[in-house]
């Protein structure tokens, strides 16, 4: 069988395209700037009303880190994550707007991710230094244990201007798990959901 020109151009097209709608499927993770700040800026809500749930999705931190919220500006009081399959931060609201915190216990300093509220964290004083990078997790490439999907965020621990602004130091994917029927949720008892084995 002998092949035209054409027939080997439309099969060329076809199999680029495939490859590229791969690629256009790819979650941008992790941060795929290493060694640049993120001056990208972020504003996280609630997707749904329920229980904001954070998935650990990694760290390669020296320093001690745990993860906290704040809705609408008010602390939840929960703090956590560190190492932890899943931690549920507290509740929201549709639409409430979510700050996560960065407890660096090593430092004992707070980190945030409105880089508004960043200038006591960082050595030189100065505003709007961006700590996280944020993207959405399909889970299908890459796929991050059995975190479910949701969005990615991860940290980047080092005060400004030190660090290697890997975004990397401190790792989860949130969801929203709302409490309408969901046993545990809706009597005031936070418990995670599991996650698959």
């Amino acid at each position: 069988m002998e092949w035209s020109s054409k027939a080997i151009t439309g099969a060329s097209l076809a199999l680029l395209l495939c490859g590229l709608d791969t690629v256009a499927r790819a979650d941008a993770i992790p941060y795929p700037h290493f060694g640049t700040p993120n001056t990208a800026s972020y504003a996280f809500t609630a997707a749904e009303t329920g229980e904001i749930i954070a998935c650990f999705a990694g760290a390669g931190a020296v320093f001690d880190l745990q993860l906290g919220l704040l809705v609408n500006g008010v602390d939840t009081g929960v703090v956590g994550l560190d190492n932890k399959t899943s931690l549920d931060l507290g509740h929201a609201n549709a639409g409430d707007a979510l700050t996560f915190v960065l407890h660096n216990l090593s430092l004992n300093k707070l980190a945030y991710s409105d880089p508004t509220l960043n200038v006591s964290y960082d050595v030189d004083g100065s505003v709007g230094h961006q700590h996280v990078y944020s993207t959405p997790y399909t889970a299908t490439s890459p796929i991050l244990d059995s975190i479910p999907a949701g969005t990615f965020v991860s940290w980047a621990d080092q005060p400004f201007p030190n660090g290697d602004f890997s975004y990397n130091n401190l790792n989860f994917v949130f969801t929203t798990v709302p409490t309408t029927g969901v046993p545990g949720l809706g009597d005031g008892v936070r418990k995670p959901p599991e996650l698959p084995a």
